[in-house]
């Protein structure tokens, strides 16, 4: 947005203001189509921790309740999960632009060119909503923001370091990506505040900056996408979430200690299971406390309240459409590729071909599946005990599928172990299993699926596919193997659905 005019006033009656809606029809209550300019608050019927206990993770299985919603949705899609900002980083940017005592100023924000840019929130509310509910806060500062506040520093110190991380790209890498800093944060950091304890208008020296800078310069807070694990054709009135929770330890440098960053959605949807569940857990906002014992709050309730209930939290949703889709002739085999939450879209692919088993042998009889293709799937993880995702519904659909479904597991942090001590991994067991692989791509003509990490894992899964139809054609992974695969991916036979 270019420099829009900001303009505080005083409202006698802010009941009709935004208080955080993600539409107009959400602030009026009206009936309406749901989709990514009208989300739908979502009631939450089940939420549950996959990984074990013990786990030092967490994983969160969320159903969605969507009856009556008119929204539907294919195996496949992406549900659209639309989070708020931590309680503990709304309140440090307020501490730290000075906005505090005045977060529930009611404000509006005015674009100086309607035509070319447009305020990117419902408008007029408070600093206190936009900064929870409307802008990512939650980014890394890049350093063209950074430059953008140097004329505002409140001391000649502050100015100087500044300048120096929106200048010298080695110093910002070190101290901002390194640190995993936000903007409030590199703020707070350059006056002198520590940045590891928890954020008041006392410990933390204020930067007069113009508010519509801010809003001008931080985008808007986006959705955050996930695979949906289930199917319409057993889950009509749900939608089903596999999330596992992002939190991790910066680096250690010598002017940001190391400390715990947590991820915006992945904590949001946390937080709704625990709400969910009762559950007994300290909610903090400290960087330093523990990752497993204590996660940031979110106000989980909603604007008004709109999204609690009683006990039933409700999580704005929308779907978005996608092509990964199963082949429609169930006599096509499907080779599935998904270690970790990548086997999200794959519980709803093999639910998809269970309730098409179930009208099969209900018309046909057991018979009726000898002709359908085999279904493999390929899973990765650390343990069998701890993150072994659905690991109790797998054999359960591996009957109803009556020997066509084959699944595969490599725990990486458990034997067996390579020869020379090598973790197995996914990749590693396609090898053991080349020969079916190659014979099902090049004459059953099977669909290849990838989920999860685009960063090594996919990559990984090419290569083997490569090597392995290379092999079987009587030639090599170079020539004839990256022949077969890049005529897999123009026929859409290889599809993919990766992250990094």
């Amino acid at each position: 947005m270019r420099q829009p005019r900001l303009l505080a006033k005083t409202f006698i009656d802010t009941d009709k203001n935004p208080q955080g809606e993600l539409s107009a029809r959400a602030l009026t209550r009206s009936k309406g189509i749901h989709d990514a300019k009208n989300p739908y608050p979502a009631p939450i019927s089940v939420a549950r921790e996959l990984f074990d206990l013990d786990a030092d993770r967490n994983c969160v299985h969320i159903e969605l309740n969507i009856e009556g919603s008119g929204i539907n949705y294919q195996h496949g899609d992406h549900v659209g999960i639309w989070p708020c900002n931590p309680d503990v980083e709304v309140d440090r940017l307020l501490c730290t632009l000075g906005l505090y005592d005045k977060r529930d100023a009611v404000i509006n924000v005015e674009s100086l060119d309607p035509a070319l840019a447009k305020v990117p929130f419902p408008v007029p509310t408070t600093y206190l909503t936009v900064l929870r509910h409307y802008i990512d806060i939650m980014d890394v500062a890049s350093r063209q923001f950074l430059g953008a506040f140097v004329k505002y520093a409140p001391t000649p110190a502050a100015e100087e370091w500044i300048k120096t991380l929106a200048t010298d790209k080695e110093e910002y890498a070190k101290v901002v990506t390194t640190g995993c800093l936000k903007l409030a944060e590199v703020l707070q950091l350059v006056s002198g505040t520590d940045i590891s304890v928890p954020p008041t208008k006392d410990n933390t020296t204020a930067w007069h900056v113009p508010f519509d800078l801010v809003v001008s310069s931080v985008p808007r807070l986006q959705p955050r996408y996930y695979s949906i694990s289930s199917s319409p054709k057993l889950y009509p009135g749900s939608i089903h979430i596999t999330c596992v929770v992002l939190k991790y330890e910066s680096l250690h440098h010598e002017k940001v200690p190391s400390r715990w960053v947590y991820g915006v959605g992945s904590n949001f949807l946390l937080n709704l299971k625990h709400a969910s569940n009762q559950d007994h857990i300290t909610l903090v906002a400290a960087a330093t406390a523990s990752a497993h014992e204590h996660i940031p709050r979110y106000s989980i309730d909603g604007p008004r309240s709109l999204y609690k209930a009683e006990n039933i939290y409700k999580s704005p949703v929308h779907v978005r459409r996608s092509t990964f889709r199963l082949p429609t002739n169930p006599k096509t085999p499907v080779i599935m590729i998904g270690p970790g939450t990548g086997v999200a879209p794959f519980r709803g692919f093999v639910q998809e071909r269970v309730a098409m088993a179930r009208r099969t042998i209900e018309k046909n009889g057991v018979e009726g599946l000898n002709d359908w293709g085999k279904i493999y799937l390929y899973f990765g993880c650390r343990s069998s005990k701890k993150d072994f995702l659905y690991k109790e519904e797998w054999p359960e659909y591996g009957k109803e599928l009556h020997g066509r479904f084959i699944m595969r597991t490599a725990f990486s942090r458990e034997p067996p172990y390579k020869p020379g001590g090598g973790k197995i991994y996914v990749q590693d067991l396609m090898i053991e299993d080349k020969a079916p692989l190659a014979e099902a791509i090049l004459t059953g003509k099977a669909y290849v699926y990838v989920c999860g990490d685009g960063k090594n894992m996919s990559k990984g899964v090419e290569d083997v596919l490569m090597r392995l139809l290379g092999e079987a054609k009587g030639g090599s992974a170079e020539k004839e193997g990256a022949a077969e695969l890049k005529l897999l991916k123009e026929r859409s036979r290889y599809l993919t659905d990766v992250w990094s």
